[in-house]
């Protein structure tokens, strides 16, 4: 592990995911892998409720690592890879709630259609892949980065706001770059020591790409369970 992102998502963290793989720390993780490797989410669950501190049984051959759940833990991983460089992404405060709200609250939100409300049902009966993946993400992502709730305007800026302070305040600056990939390859070239590449810089992501992944795999983590189950 050589780069640990300590950004909440929706702060350009697929595009950092792209750009840092381009730059040769490939592969890096993302909340992608695990929305497409199912037994992943049983390994975070495993750490978010304490029956596990070994990070290395889900982040062992990757060489970076950037979104959520892992930026969760930064502390914990600044500690167990202390000679991984960290990069804190960071946006407007307001731009990134309204991204939130127009992405990711939409599926923390209760499910208010009739077929939503009987595919979350199923998926609890059968303790589905969907199942334990709210199970995680309450714990390791709300619970974690919003101290329990993912509601109330204020609330989410304000954690936004004190988890860059809390960051900044944390790791030594020599070790951390304070980022926004709208400023694109140059000082995150720099920062890493690499050459800046001679293409764009990648801008992955949009909120319908956000809707396309997670309507994939909410269709099939209803029903699926993993062989590998957690507890």
């Amino acid at each position: 592990m050589r780069v640990i992102g300590a950004g909440f998502g929706r702060t350009g963290t697929l595009s950092l995911k792209g750009a840092l793989e381009r730059l040769g720390f490939a592969p890096c993780y993302h909340m992608v892998e695990v929305l497409t490797h199912p037994a992943d989410i049983y390994r975070w669950l495993d750490i978010a409720e304490g029956r596990s501190r070994d990070f290395d049984a889900v982040l062992g051959g990757y060489e970076a690592t950037v979104d959520w759940p892992a930026a969760s833990y930064w502390r914990e991983l600044a500690a167990y890879y202390p000679g991984a460089k960290m990069v804190l992404t960071v946006r407007d405060p307001e731009q990134w709630y309204e991204s939130m709200v127009a992405t990711i609250l939409k599926r923390v939100d209760p499910p208010r259609t009739p077929v939503r409300r009987l595919a979350t049902a199923v998926s609890r009966w059968r303790r589905s892949d969907l199942d334990a993946f709210n199970r995680m993400a309450d714990r390791a992502v709300t619970g974690r980065s919003f101290h329990g709730s993912m509601h109330g305007r204020d609330r989410l800026i304000r954690a936004f706001n004190d988890h860059i302070d809390e960051v900044r305040e944390a790791i030594p600056a020599e070790r951390l770059l304070v980022y926004e990939v709208s400023e694109g390859w140059e000082p995150l070239c720099r920062f890493l020591g690499v050459p800046v590449p001679q293409e764009p810089f990648p801008r992955l992501n949009d909120r319908e790409n956000f809707g396309q992944i997670s309507q994939a795999f909410w269709r099939r983590a209803v029903w699926h369970r993993s062989e590998r189950m957690a507890g």
